[in-house]
């Protein structure tokens, strides 16, 4: 079989957990193997000890008391040293894999223009945020424990054989029904963790989405159904998460059960060995006292990396959930941004706007727009019903979405990743529907800069500020608090005109406004296209599209759309 191959018979969860695990290997390796050489060291420890007792019951042989317990301070001091090294190694390489998967998300979800496979924002933020930190106790608990078990049970066994095949045989029986029964427990345990994980982002995207509605939903009095909505949605919660925890409990105790029969079992055929009451299970017939407390101290540490491992089986059924959703995640091809939306050197060149060939598809259905040059200066509206793309074709010209097909050429380069913030540099983008900072009115036009009384009196704003407690100053909420539709549509007006941009994109600009009001915001737009800047407009306004130098009619759906040009 191919590695290819090997890699698609892998379960999706699994594959994403051995990639995260392999960009910090080294460390996770080397961090597993000093752990397991701290479990290692417990063997000499173990020897003095029987050694010392020995030589205290017997007058002869075996090791002094102080230079047993020296010696047993010597290698608990060193074990210390190993495992604080171990855990250290962990603890960063598991913070650096979480960071650099938060990271990811956040930089591929700002630049996603489409949904999540998720869902929405609340299972995202949910993922990045409390999810992915359930891959830590699978990194520092999980991963030196399976080491352990790898290597320590098997030079006890070997150990426990040389000096007693009963013993050893004990081992060997008790020791694999741990991971049979570890096996058993794990498929429930990752089925309910997957609902536990699933429950939380679809928690989270509730949240999200009547926090956004909260004032609608005070105003229609509907804030007691939501209430016991959630009531209903944390409940179900509460409930797989105490399910994924019984589930732990009862795995522990049975795994414990198994552990304390194997160790009574070789205390007590120690004991009756050496009472002289058996004469069986050891090579020459019976067992010297060294032999019997050095097995006594050995079997619980053969099944202690078992017990760790058990502990530790649900932090690996939740880091499993959530690489599942993980590679669901990077799996889903989602639509992005052209370029990467960071501060650009506007691009040079005359703003001239191409359109060859170009073509989107939305609902099902495929918009082609007519083929069109607009030249820097001109005056461009773009007209049609609602619904049939011309919003689409701002967000096409802005680099916000890619079209499915064709060319848009801006300053003689192609629209593309290489060129998109430079020509957004030099837009000015005035959205249909309003949206906001959290931060002052000033912010939120000029990013703090002082607004010049000529911006506020071609947006009309003078009115709005005296209105406001603290003017320019007064913070606005993300719903734009205290402004109108028709305030917050001027207030987006000055936030495209502030920057005296070469070509302006405005989403049908008059719409919403009083008669005064959206004449006093045409003039604004035409005066920014006096001075030379390109204006393109989708808009319904037959006064706004008359004073316009060309129409674009974007056709309805199935349709393709033509233009016009004034005479």
């Amino acid at each position: 079989m191919t590695k290819r191959k090997k890699d698609r018979a892998i379960a999706p969860e699994r594959r994403m957990l051995s990639a995260l695990l392999a960009r910090e290997k080294s460390a996770i390796g080397l961090a597993s193997w000093l752990s397991a050489l701290s479990g290692f060291l417990w063997l000499p420890q173990a020897a003095l000890v029987a050694a010392t007792f020995s030589h205290l019951l017997l007058g002869e042989g075996g090791v002094r008391v102080g230079t047993g317990v020296l010696s047993f301070l010597g290698f608990a001091a060193l074990r210390l040293i190993l495992n604080y090294l171990a855990e250290g190694l962990l603890f960063r390489a598991g913070q650096a894999i979480v960071t650099q998967m938060r990271q990811e998300i956040l930089a591929r979800e700002g630049q996603n223009l489409g949904t999540s496979a998720l869902g929405g924002p609340g299972a995202l933020a949910a993922l990045a945020g409390e999810k992915l930190d359930a891959l830590l106790p699978y990194i520092t608990r999980y991963t030196p424990a399976q080491k352990r078990v790898m290597t320590v049970p098997f030079a006890i066994l070997a150990l426990a054989f040389w000096q007693s095949w009963a013993v050893g045989l004990v081992f060997v029986i008790a020791g694999p029904l741990i991971p049979v029964f570890m096996a058993l427990v794990g498929y429930a345990a990752k089925e309910a963790s997957e609902r536990q994980m699933q429950e939380i982002g679809s928690l989270g995207d509730l949240l999200v989405d009547r926090l956004a509605a909260l004032a609608d939903i005070r105003l229609l009095g509907a804030a007691p159904r939501l209430i016991e909505r959630f009531d209903r949605s944390a409940d179900d919660l509460r409930s797989r998460t105490m399910a994924v925890l019984r589930i732990a409990f009862l795995s522990s105790t049975v795994l414990e059960l198994f552990a304390a029969l194997g160790v009574a079992m070789v205390a007590v055929w120690v004991g009756f060995s050496l009472l002289g009451e058996l004469s069986w299970g050891a090579w020459g017939g019976g067992i010297t006292p060294w032999a019997g407390i050095f097995l006594l101290l050995l079997a619980p540490d053969y099944f202690q990396p078992l017990r760790d491992l058990s502990a530790a089986w649900h932090d690996k059924a939740a880091a499993l959930a959530v690489a599942g959703e993980l590679a669901k995640w990077q799996d889903h091809e989602a639509e992005t941004l052209l370029g990467t939306g960071a501060k650009r050197a506007p691009l040079s060149g005359p703003a001239t706007v191409r359109l060859s060939g170009v073509a989107v598809r939305r609902g099902g259905r495929k918009i082609i727009y007519p083929d069109a040059e607009i030249a820097p200066g001109q005056r461009v509206a773009l007209s049609g019903p609602s619904g049939a793309g011309k919003t689409t074709l701002l967000r096409l010209i802005a680099g916000l979405d890619r079209p499915a097909a064709g060319t848009i050429m801006v300053a003689g380069q192609p629209l593309s990743d290489e060129t998109a913030d430079g020509w957004r540099a030099r837009l000015g983008w005035m959205p249909q529907a309003p949206m906001f900072l959290a931060r002052s009115l000033r912010h939120n036009i000029a990013f703090g800069a002082p607004l010049s009384p000529d911006l506020l009196s071609e947006t009309a704003l003078e009115g709005v500020l005296k209105s406001l407690p603290k003017g320019d100053l007064t913070i606005l909420g993300e719903t734009g608090g205290g402004l109108s539709g028709g305030e917050a549509r001027r207030v987006m007006l000055a936030r495209a005109l502030a920057a005296r941009p070469d070509v302006v994109l405005a989403d049908e600009p008059t719409a919403d406004l009083d008669h005064e009001t959206a004449e006093r915001v045409t003039e604004a737009l035409l005066a920014l296209a006096e001075r030379g800047a390109t204006l393109i407009v989708a808009t319904h306004d037959p006064k706004l599209i008359a004073k316009m130098d060309r129409v674009i009619d974007v056709a309805p759906a199935g349709r393709d759309a033509q233009e016009a040009t004034h005479g």
